[in-house]
Formats: C-alpha cells, structure tokens, sequence
C-alpha cells in the first residue's frame, strides 16, 4: 500500500517541476565545467591581457598597444632562435616518421626473438624523464666526442619523436584487417608495393598525427635542447629562458600567446585528421 502511495504521489508531480529539476541538475554540470576550465586557462587568459600592455612591465597596465606584436619580428635573437627550432623540429620529425612507421610495422607484422622486450623499449622514451634522457644523451655524446651543435639537438629530438610515431601507427594498425596485405600479394604485388599502395594510405592519418605531436613537443623542448646545444645553436624555448630571468616583459608574453595559437593549429589540425579518418572507416 505504501508502494502504491508513493508512486502515486510521483505521478501527481507537475511535468514542469520535473522539467525544472532535470535543467537545475544540468546548469549544475555547465557551472562545474565552467569553473574548471576557468581555473585550467585562467594564466592563458590573463598572459595574453598583458601581452597588449603599453607598460615595459607586465604588472602595470598603460594601455592598449599591439608594438610588441611588431617588435618580435625586428627581434634578430628571436628570430634566428626561432629558425634554429623550426630546423630540429622538422629534421627530428622527418627523420621520426620514416623510422617510427617501420618500427610500428615491424613490431605489428613480424615475429623475431626479443619482440617484447624490444616493444618495451622503444616505448620507453614516453615514460622516462626528459631530465634523465638529456643526461644519458649528454654522457654519449662526450664519450663517443661528438661536439655538441644544431645536429646533436635533432640527434637526441629523434629519440622521442620515433615512440610518439610509433605509438600513433600502432594504435592505428592494430585496428586494419592484415588480409589486406595479403590479397594484394596474392594478386601478383611485390612486399614493397603491397606496404606502399595499400598499408602506408591507410597508416598515413595516424603517421601525420604523431607528427604534429612530436614536432609541437620538439619545438616546446627545452631541457634536453640545453643539454645538447652546442655554442650559438639556441632554440626557441632556451632563449625565452634566457630572457625572463629578468623579469617577465610583454615582448616574451607576445611571443608565448604566438605559439599558444600555433599549437592549437596543429592540435586542431590533427583532430580533423582523425575526425576525416575515422569517418572514412566506418563509411
């Protein structure tokens, strides 16, 4: 009987204080995430407000002024710190790609002795410490007296730029049919032919994404960049930290809201990489 009491009471609820509860319960979520995303941009936000400052220093507001925008590119350090991370960046990654893609298919398609501990390894880069990395690097290098330049940064970039590629092509080769590859050997393809006309088009989504998120990683370097680089082979992230140990000015908050942008570019081209690729799949 008081089953039937209560529910009947449930029934006699108006639809509208339903409708009103479900709505406070959703605007409870909106202002949960709201916050949260408040709380993770907030020194996004206020970086960028100051990067307009008219003053030379950044707590001080004077007004609105785009001159450092415009000074950043009369800046010769900045610039040739910029070409020199734009050559390791892209260096690193063209040489990343090609071995990271083959390392993927080897692990993916062959069987030797040691697969798995070699499958543990060259995942290690993703896990180990840029610290610890930039210190083993630095150690080999001087044992083996290689001087240290521009090369010996795109040297030690490669290292974990291969596991970023390598770690998207798996993921995305563990997801094709292999007997992809087989009927096209048995229709006459030789093992090159079948991994170029018919296995790379369908790894080359994920080869692209982890490139963009290896060359965003390399340009962002700055610990193992410092270990490596040898006299006047200055990156981007190694001069902003040369120059903000002074004090923060709105040149450098320029520069940072420059590369905030360039990031998400390539962040959001490599989602509409995989949004393209996923929907082709499933077409």
């Amino acid at each position: 009987m008081t089953e039937k009491l209560s529910y009947q009471q449930e029934e006699d609820i108006p639809v509208d204080m339903l409708n009103a509860k479900s709505k406070l319960n959703v605007s409870w979520q909106a202002v949960f995430s709201a916050l949260m995303f408040f709380y993770m941009y907030l020194p996004i936000l206020v970086l960028t407000f100051y990067s307009f400052n008219d003053s030379a220093y950044s707590a001080n507001w004077k007004g609105f002024t785009l001159k450092w925008y415009t000074k950043l590119f009369d800046d010769s350090r900045i610039l040739t710190a910029l070409q020199n991370s734009l050559t390791v960046a892209f260096l690193a990654v063209g040489i990343a790609a090609v071995l990271g893609t083959f390392m993927a298919v080897g692990l993916a398609r062959y069987r030797f002795p040691g697969k798995s501990l070699y499958r543990g390894i060259s995942y290690l880069p993703l896990i180990v410490p840029d610290i610890a990395i930039a210190v083993a690097t630095l150690v080999f290098l001087a044992v083996i007296a290689v001087p240290l330049s521009l090369w010996t940064i795109v040297a030690a970039h490669v290292v974990f730029c291969i596991s970023y590629v390598a770690v998207n092509v798996s993921a995305r080769i563990s997801g094709l049919d292999p007997h992809l590859e087989e009927a096209a050997l048995d229709l006459g393809a030789t093992p090159f032919q079948a991994f170029l006309k018919v296995l790379l088009p369908e790894l080359m989504p994920a080869i692209v994404g982890g490139c963009l998120i290896a060359f965003v990683l390399s340009m962002d370097d700055f610990l193992i960049a410092s270990f490596t680089a040898g006299t006047g082979a200055t990156t981007l992230p190694m001069e902003i930290f040369s120059r903000i140990r002074t004090g923060v000015k709105p040149d450098i908050n320029a520069l940072s809201v420059i590369l905030i942008l360039l990031s998400g570019a390539v962040a959001l081209i490599g989602e509409l990489l995989r949004y393209q690729s996923e929907q082709k799949r499933f077409k």
